[in-house]
């Protein structure tokens, strides 16, 4: 109990500390994690709408509020498929591609800062061990998460 007790207040310290440095560059955790995972797919950074709700383990619903409020502040377009006439094709704009990478670097400071205790090798550590317990429970659980 006491390992998640520590991983649960580490990411509470971690979300809250993301929350304040993202909030004067206009976006909010939910909306970074979308403009991250387009970033991730690289160029030309784009996804359906359906694949980005799967990656990040959301519903259809709360994609579609998160990609209204990055389309107005013109951080993603939303251009029709043409592979699926019904569908449409998320890519991120010059503007999201700007702010992905301001966003991305202050995450990385954040994430930089709360490991500077620890020395390479034990982080080293530290990742595959959680690695481990992510891979043991995505064999057991149906659905389950990528290491």
């Amino acid at each position: 109990m006491a390992i998640f007790s520590r991983l649960f207040r580490l990411q509470a310290v971690a979300s809250r500390d993301i929350d304040r440095s993202l909030r004067p560059l206009g976006v909010n955790p939910g909306e970074f994690d979308v403009i991250a995972t387009l970033t991730r797919h690289g160029p030309p950074h784009a996804l359906s709408p359906q694949q980005l709700a799967e990656s990040m383990l959301l519903s259809s619903g709360a994609m579609t509020n998160r990609l209204d409020r990055l389309e107005q502040a013109g951080l993603v377009a939303r251009q029709p498929n043409p592979d699926d006439r019904r569908g449409v094709i998320v890519t991120l704009t010059p503007l999201g591609r700007q702010t992905a990478d301001a966003v991305l670097r202050t995450y990385l400071d954040i994430l930089d800062r709360m490991l500077a205790p620890l020395a390479p090798d034990r982080r080293d550590l530290l990742a595959g061990l959680l690695r481990d317990l992510l891979l043991a429970h995505d064999r057991h659980a149906p659905g389950g998460i990528r290491p």
